[in-house]
């Protein structure tokens, strides 16, 4: 269990997380689309997962939902690094009606990020534009290669949470456990 508080004019975060946990969550930001994106991706990942956050949303939810991806990448990063018997990369891709969108990642340690989702307004009250806000902080504050592409789909609430599930299962295909990997690397570390 990695538990990560980070408070900031803006914003103020307690996490915890368990990556061998069974899906459980208990989630308050203040932005309830986003709480529901969380507990869908703590849910498909199989993770334990608590956020408490308290935001300045009379602003808007940008920096809540940036602030979040930033705690969440740092607690998965102090949770599987150095990295070791398991597969490393993970892919998937999730249909929700008709909506489709593909995950790829590698759990590298050289943190880059590829969105290509191509939604814009609100879902609710949710700038969409947020999302990408969200896995950029994850990404790179975890290590984590991140490929995502919309392949299909018109719904914003189906492509969105389609997102949030396909990294949620391509990041548990990656933690799978793998003995005879040792370090998943030619370079023997990453």
């Amino acid at each position: 269990m990695i538990e990560k508080i980070r408070q900031t004019k803006e914003t103020n975060i307690h996490l915890r997380l368990d990556v061998d946990g069974t899906g459980k969550s208990e989630i308050s930001t203040g932005v309830g689309f986003f709480d529901h994106m969380l507990e869908s991706f703590a849910k498909h990942a199989q993770f334990d997962l608590t956020v408490k956050c308290e935001g300045d949303t009379h602003v808007d939810d940008h920096h809540t939902v940036e602030d979040v991806g930033i705690v969440l990448g740092m607690a998965l990063s102090d949770a599987i690094y150095p990295l070791e018997g398991v597969e490393r990369f993970g892919n998937s891709v999730i249909v929700m009606d008709e909506a489709a969108v593909e995950c790829a990642l590698d759990l590298s340690n050289r943190p880059f990020l590829v969105y290509e989702i191509g939604v814009t307004g609100k879902v609710g009250h949710f700038d969409v534009e947020l999302a990408e806000e969200f896995f950029k902080a994850y990404a790179f504050n975890s290590g984590m290669t991140l490929h995502l592409v919309a392949q299909r789909g018109k719904n914003r609430h189906h492509i969105i949470e389609a997102a949030f599930k396909a990294s949620a299962v391509a990041l548990r295909r990656a933690l799978a456990p793998n003995a005879k990997a040792g370090v998943p690397s030619t370079k023997g570390i990453l």
